[in-house]
């Protein structure tokens, strides 16, 4: 049964416990597994990858099997059914309107004395997008991850995704992923997948990024090949935590847990109220509405583990307890979210109002459902078309403005020993007396 906490104290233990949920005795073994694939890979290539695949997703492939061909492409547009394109569709064009509104712009800035500075945002040439996949299918993240990169002018995005029974990929991941842009798609998963991304294979492309989530090894993957290339974030267990008043519907905040508990047996599940019969209510609803449900093993394992409904004295102090655990996604379940909005510094997405639950962010909305997690939306921010960018620093300056500055630049190179420096500016300032 879900708990309920009524003792501020303990809500906060609970919260901090819920939050170090993955710090995991086992986590140097799986680390030093997961450096054992990464460098198979970086020496073997493809041969690493087929033996990993046989090993963890007992699949044995060929490497010309790694790609999904043309005519399995074409197929999948024949094996879903015209509601579920259609769905797709519709999530595709939400999305990409929403993350078309966030593209950066180049500018400059021209200054007195013909000074110049600006900045100028290019995209990356390759992205690599992980999926998760095996017996499920994800095709909300295919459209999550590639978008941002089509929209940001990406020109190759790579696609990863572990093969499911007899060498497949399911349609939908298939269909997904062309409509949102991706040019190449291969059946690889788990850190094997990362590594190849990462370091290049005879079959997979090295790229320049690695975004998505998967399972633990892929996140360690993640983290052991950043610097050889870049990554989004290191996305662990999902997370909600739902602030509700007297206003809420109890039916509905339990659903909203338990769809949240459902996808993984580690995802949390958090309710914070100031009703105290509320509380009562949903704690009998979650147990109501999870008697006949299909994934009823994990999603009763994540709410005995990692739900938890704290009852407090004030909106103020739920909003205080949600800043300190830094949710990945936050609703907002009372009568005027928006006024409790302002007391709100760290979430990755917020959820306004009762007629908002966080499905429609997972699926339609169009801001990304990839989010900081593990109270990362302390310092982090959602997957957006600015991971995929960079940008590059514009400096002229004319010899007026160099005359103007270059006893600045020579105390400054002087006290920090670096003598050309200063060399760098006089030689210029000289050539330009010559010059005149």
């Amino acid at each position: 049964m879900l708990r309920i906490i009524t003792q501020l104290a303990e809500a906060r233990t609970e919260l901090r416990r819920i939050g170090d949920r993955t710090h995991d005795d086992q986590m140097v073994h799986k680390e030093a597994t997961v450096r054992e694939i990464l460098q198979a890979v970086q020496r073997q290539g493809d041969k690493a990858l087929l033996h990993y695949t046989e090993e963890f997703d007992c699949q044995t492939l060929a490497s010309e099997e790694l790609r999904a061909s043309g005519s399995e492409l074409d197929a999948a547009y024949q094996q879903i059914s015209k509601e579920l394109l259609n769905a797709i569709l519709l999530a595709k064009e939400q999305i990409e309107e929403f993350h078309r509104q966030r593209v950066p712009k180049s500018w400059v800035q021209f200054k007195d004395d013909d000074v110049v500075l600006g900045k100028r945002y290019t995209p990356i040439d390759r992205a690599g997008v992980y999926i998760p996949g095996g017996t499920a299918a994800y095709p909300s993240t295919v459209l999550m991850n590639a978008i941002p990169a089509k929209v940001a002018g990406v020109p190759r995005i790579v696609m990863v995704t572990p093969p499911g029974l007899e060498k497949t990929i399911h349609p939908a991941v298939l269909v997904a992923a062309q409509e949102a842009g991706v040019h190449e798609i291969y059946r690889v998963g788990g850190a094997q997948a990362i590594a190849a991304l990462a370091f290049g294979t005879e079959t997979i492309p090295k790229v320049d990024i690695i975004t998505g989530f998967g399972n633990v090894y892929v996140t360690l993957a993640k983290k052991l090949v950043y610097g050889t290339v870049g990554i989004d974030a290191l996305r662990g267990p999902s997370e909600i935590v739902i602030i509700a008043d007297k206003t809420a519907n109890p039916i509905h905040i339990a659903a909203d847990m338990l769809a949240q508990a459902e996808q993984d047996a580690m995802a949390a599940a958090i309710l914070i109220s100031t009703d105290e019969l509320v509380a009562k209510q949903v704690q009998a609803e979650v147990d109501w509405q999870l008697r006949n449900h299909s994934r009823l093993l994990l999603t009763e394992k994540a709410i005995a583990h990692y739900g938890l409904i704290a009852i407090v004295s004030s909106l103020e102090v739920a909003a205080e307890l949600a800043n300190d655990f830094a949710p990945e996604h936050l609703e907002l379940q009372v009568a005027e979210p928006w006024e409790l909005l302002e007391r709100i510094r760290h979430a990755g997405a917020i959820f306004l109002g009762h007629s908002t639950p966080e499905a429609v962010g997972d699926y339609v909305a169009g801001p990304n459902h990839t989010l900081p997690t593990g109270g990362a939306a302390r310092y982090s921010s959602t997957l957006g078309v600015e991971t995929f960018l960079k940008y590059s620093s514009l400096i002229q300056y004319s010899p007026v403005a160099l005359q103007k500055v270059a006893s600045a630049i020579e105390i400054l190179a002087q006290v920090e020993g670096l003598p050309s420096h200063g060399e760098s500016v006089r030689q210029r300032l000289k050539n330009e007396n010559v010059d005149s």
